[in-house]
């Protein structure tokens, strides 16, 4: 995992990213996930090129329940883009890296 995006925990979910001054991408993942490790390498080229404009971050659905039950997560991983403490947009699955570059630019904007 690149040092550019942090874990957060149910716990540091409403500091480190409803109270975030930039937007902020939380990555909704499980370790046993493929889809989830398929995005990561993606993930983290973003998280280079847009590190300044918007946070990265990662919740491990299995030692947080909480934080997903709170925004329906079914389906994983599924990545929701905030801005000003709101869900802004949300993508669900394995998708193009232009997909996300898109929502990215949208948040950042």
């Amino acid at each position: 995992m690149a040092a550019d995006i942090m874990e957060i925990e149910d716990s540091s979910f409403d500091a480190e990213v409803i109270k975030s001054e930039k937007p902020v991408v939380v990555d909704f993942w499980a370790p046993w996930c493929g889809p989830c490790k398929a995005i990561g390498p993606i993930l983290d080229e973003l998280a280079q090129a847009y590190g300044d404009k918007v946070k990265f971050t990662k919740c491990n659905v299995d030692d947080n329940p909480v934080t997903p039950g709170k925004f329906g997560i079914k389906a994983i991983p599924t990545l929701i883009f905030f801005k000003n403490g709101e869900v802004s947009d949300q993508i669900t699955g394995m998708v193009a890296k232009a997909k996300l570059e898109e929502a990215l630019n949208n948040v950042a904007s």
